[in-house]
């Protein structure tokens, strides 16, 4: 009997563990070319789960793509994260290569502006604009073998 209770113990405790690295960490596969050289089309990243507050410029996040860069039809699993560098955040000045894709002149309250590191292959906030808050899932940690 005290070998079932400490093997259900030892489950419980490391269900609990389980349950909350899942609540913190999250793991997402690039698509595409927008983060080259530094992130390659099928690397898989090791995310920290975060709020804006904690995001820092120069930071690398994964946010959720807007609905209306889909076809209205449900995102494959692969397409539902943009990987993208922190360019701005709440109270920066608007830089210059996204003015003309937002009215205002400083990133307002719960918004960042994301760029990717190959322009020439990136849809990032010089076409579409502020990135809401709530669409943010965290900070790349690191790229995973």
């Amino acid at each position: 009997m005290t070998a079932l209770v400490w093997t259900a113990g030892l489950a419980l405790a490391a269900g609990a563990v389980l349950t909350m690295l899942r609540r913190s960490l999250a793991v997402v596969v690039v698509s595409g070319l927008s983060m080259e050289p530094a992130f390659h089309a099928g690397d898989r990243l090791l995310v920290r789960r975060t709020r804006l507050s904690r995001v820092r410029i120069g930071d690398v996040v994964v946010f959720e793509t807007p609905d209306w860069l889909g076809t209205g039809q449900p995102l494959p699993p692969e397409r539902r994260w943009m990987v993208k560098r922190a360019a701005a955040l709440p109270g920066d000045p608007v830089p210059e290569s996204v003015a003309a894709a937002v009215a205002e002149p400083r990133v307002g309250a719960d918004q960042l502006i994301a760029l990717g590191d190959n322009p020439a292959a990136s849809f990032d906030s010089r076409q579409c604009g502020f990135i809401p808050a709530g669409s943010l899932l965290g900070v790349v940690l690191r790229r995973m073998q």
